[in-house]
């Protein structure tokens, strides 16, 4: 007998726990053998199965692009909690994370610090340099990294990594050049969408959703 298996409840009686664990289980199953993501998540796929360290933009990619000042000048910045969270569930899958952005903010790097992303790069005009430092300090090939930005000044990385990535609201000419744009726009699950992508491509995505599954 199947020790993982289900005893049926009687007739009337509720779902066990276990019944209910089955129950999603089952679902997160199905799903997964009728996937109908876009044929271009599909072909995606194969570029994201090498990558070990995810780099992002900011302004426009973690957040709506939108730039608030309070009265005394200083600026705050508003994060989607699920972008977070897949940023922590591909670092526990093995990958690091690291941000290289034009501008500078405290807000920022509270939120670097709250996740725990490896490599920060703040007021980097110059993305190129940044780029490289953390290539040498890791030791990663171009094929290993991804890196997602939505305007002109990423494009100097875009071309340069393995998997090269753009939010919906990205401008035109940068949509234009990567390998996949997602359908969120950034600050609104655009990087959960690549998080999700890469854990897909390297054959995580159904083993760490099925550990939040048997969690309730």
């Amino acid at each position: 007998m199947d020790p993982n298996s289900c005893t049926p409840s009687g007739p009337g009686a509720y779902p066990s726990d276990c019944e209910v664990r089955e129950g999603y289980r089952k679902i997160a199953r199905e799903k997964a053998m009728h996937n109908n993501r876009s044929e271009n998540w599909q072909v995606t796929l194969s570029k994201a199965k090498d990558i070990k360290l995810l780099l992002l933009d900011v302004d426009g990619v973690l957040t709506d692009g939108n730039l608030i000042y309070s009265h005394e000048g200083k600026e705050s910045k508003s994060f989607n909690t699920q972008d977070g969270f897949g940023l922590r569930m591909l670092q526990d899958a093995g990958v690091e994370v690291g941000i290289i952005t034009a501008r500078s903010s405290e807000a920022l790097e509270r939120r670097a610090s709250d996740l725990k992303i490896s490599h920060l790069y703040q007021g980097a005009a110059n993305k190129l340099i940044a780029y490289q430092e953390i290539v040498k300090k890791t030791g990663l090939k171009p094929f290993q990294i991804a890196y997602m930005g939505d305007d002109w000044l990423d494009m100097v990385l875009l071309k340069r990594v393995g998997l090269s990535l753009a939010p919906a609201n990205g401008v035109l000419e940068v949509k234009e050049m990567v390998h996949y744009t997602t359908e969120q726009s950034g600050g609104h699950g655009a990087v959960r969408e690549a998080c999700n992508l890469i854990l897909e491509g390297l054959g995580k995505y159904n083993e760490l959703l099925q550990g939040y599954l048997t969690r309730c």
